[in-house]
């Protein structure tokens, strides 16, 4: 497979464009009115450009296949790309498969499951599933896609209680390197199956996955917000609470350094606050005794944390859902303690002068921890807690590339033996991808990406 930029015959384009009912791009096109390939594929970050040779717009399955067998020809590597979360470096040569307008939900309410297709995002799963009492086990923006997201595991506000999204995936439609379409599952293509709940990339090309829905009409969630003065009482007495916190309760705190910005509720406006976010899947009243301690920590800023319908899962975090300039870091810790607590906020809390504008703790582990029958690929499961990253201020930087190494240095007496593959800052190199599965899982998930794809067709390294 070619790894630089390829011109390719005018004619085999045009080719490729009578044989597919969705919108092939070549690089240097200017089509009317429409995107140029590097806009159809742009990353959900601005800090990161794509140029590839060739973007198709698959409006069909038969597209995918098509658009495989010419790359396969053509000696292009494939990127698969829905909402353009997961890219941290630049596509700079090959064909990109986009699978925006393959979007669509169907839910069986007598099976819990719900077909979902390549380009779907969860906003929608969530919708079409609360008319059936159901909810799947979303990630916290409900704006990234289904896929991508459930292929590297999927920690999300219900990891304690349900552990992870792909712990709850029945099958997977695949397209092979060879162009075949095979269905995977726990009784057809086992081994790509595991290697896929989990696995992230190159195995293939998902254009449908199949997951069951938890019955869940109502959540206990939310968030409680405190001022910058009581960032520090908060934060250790969250994390004393943790460690008898009950396994259906899924908690994170998050240090926010909020811009003055029109978008920001006034009140928060320019402010650096601890957001704690809670999510219980019961009834309101225990709900609130299981929340009580949290509040009880010190005085409330804003109480958002109340019994919510299940299409409001996005609120418990609120997590930005527009494109822009955004760095991101993430790591598993194994635990958090005073020590620890010291350093995050010397370096990350009031005052330290961070370039970050959010800092989280994600406390995982209960169900979350436990693998499915019959096993997955999905790694982190060893963590006690996630932690992350993110910085919108692009002239920072390189501040924020430092802070993140000095983290990953200060921080490894505390560090979890993997970090999902999900929350693994890129590019990623062997040296980063060493912590995101067990040598055993490594050397597995490696053995069925050479079954499945021996010439390295499918690219899955951000």
């Amino acid at each position: 497979m070619t790894t630089s930029a390829t011109t390719l015959p005018p004619t085999d384009v045009a080719a490729l464009r009578d044989r597919v009912a969705g919108r092939v791009l070549a690089r240097g096109d200017l089509p009317d009115g429409g995107p140029t390939a590097a806009e159809a594929v742009a990353a959900h970050s601005t800090l990161v450009t794509h140029d590839p040779d060739l973007a198709v717009l698959a409006a069909t399955e038969d597209d995918v296949v098509e658009a495989v067998r010419f790359a396969a020809h053509h000696g292009l590597r494939v990127r698969a790309h829905a909402t353009g979360h997961g890219a941290a470096a630049p596509i700079t040569d090959g064909l990109v498969l986009g699978t925006g307008d393959l979007a669509g939900v169907e839910v069986d309410p007598g099976t819990r499951v719900a077909r979902i297709a390549a380009g779907t995002r969860w906003k929608a799963v969530v919708e079409a599933g609360a008319e059936h009492g159901l909810l799947p086990v979303t990630g916290s923006s409900t704006g990234v896609g289904v896929v991508g997201y459930t292929l590297g595991g999927g920690f999300g506000p219900l990891t304690r209680s349900h552990g992870l999204t792909t712990d709850w995936v029945r099958g997977f439609r695949v397209v092979l390197a060879d162009g075949s379409v095979v269905e995977a599952s726990a009784d057809s293509e086992p081994d790509l199956f595991w290697a896929l709940r989990g696995g992230k990339g190159g195995l293939g090309v998902v254009t449908r996955v199949d997951v069951e829905l938890a019955p869940l009409r109502t959540l206990y969630a939310g968030a409680l917000t405190f001022d910058a003065p009581h960032i520090e009482d908060v934060l250790r007495g969250w994390v004393a609470w943790t460690a008898t916190a009950p396994d259906d309760v899924t908690t994170s705190a998050v240090v926010l350094a909020l811009p003055d910005l029109p978008f920001i509720p006034e009140h928060l406006r320019g402010r650096t606050v601890l957001a704690l976010r809670f999510a219980y899947p019961g009834d309101a009243a225990e709900g609130e005794r299981l929340a009580a301690p949290l509040r009880a920590l010190a005085p409330v800023l804003a109480d958002t944390v109340g019994e919510i319908p299940t299409t409001a899962v996005a609120t418990i975090h609120s997590d930005p859902e527009d494109a822009g300039p955004s760095w991101v870091y993430g790591a598993g810790l194994r635990a958090v303690d005073g020590d620890f607590l010291d350093r995050f906020l010397a370096e990350l809390g009031p005052g330290s002068g961070s370039p970050f504008v959010a800092a989280e703790l994600r406390h995982v582990g209960a169900a979350g921890a436990r693998d499915v029958d019959g096993g997955s690929a999905a790694g982190g499961r060893t963590a006690g807690f996630l932690f992350s990253l993110v910085g919108v201020n692009p002239p920072r930087v390189p501040d924020m590339v430092d802070a993140a190494a000095s983290f990953a240095q200060w921080s490894q007496q505390w560090a979890a033996t993997e970090t999902n593959i999900n929350f693994l800052p890129g590019p990623w190199t062997d040296e980063t991808l060493a912590r995101a599965w067990s040598p055993e899982t490594a050397a597995r998930l490696a053995s069925v990406r050479s079954a499945y794809d021996p010439a390295g067709l499918f690219a899955w390294r951000v």
